[in-house]
């Protein structure tokens, strides 16, 4: 199969969405931190300040997955660039080492949807004792 410029083109509006979701994750998360300090520091709760650890290893999570991400759009741009000047095998290379950065951000979404989804069960045990 032969590389052209459309097939890394295909990344663009997928990268650029996933940016779009890990945002708002890491804006959600972060607005909860704060939250949850402000909460921490009126009572000294040691279960406030085990959420806001839990959550700064969440944020932790949502920047390598960001990082990723970008990093792979960076990766489909340059390739563009390998097959305009006609480098065609830098260009499969480098096409593959992006899609594998995009996929590692999505394995590392994967985990922090994984952590989300056990912190939210927690409290409704929480809730039904």
């Amino acid at each position: 199969m032969e590389l052209t410029l459309g097939i890394p083109a295909l990344l663009f509006p997928a990268i650029s969405l996933t940016m779009l979701a890990y945002n708002a994750r890491y804006l959600a998360i972060a607005a909860l931190i704060r939250q949850l300090h402000q909460k921490f520091e009126e009572t000294g709760s040691k279960s406030v300040g085990l959420q806001v650890k839990k959550l700064q290893k969440r944020l932790t999570i949502i920047k390598n997955m960001q990082a990723t991400a970008i990093f792979s759009f960076l990766l489909a741009v340059i390739t563009m660039s390998l097959i305009y000047v006609q480098l065609t095998f830098w260009a499969n290379l480098i096409f593959g080492i992006s899609l594998l950065a995009l996929m590692i951000s999505l394995i590392l979404s994967f985990i922090e949807v994984q952590l989300s989804t056990k912190a939210l069960e927690i409290q409704l045990k929480n809730m039904e004792n």
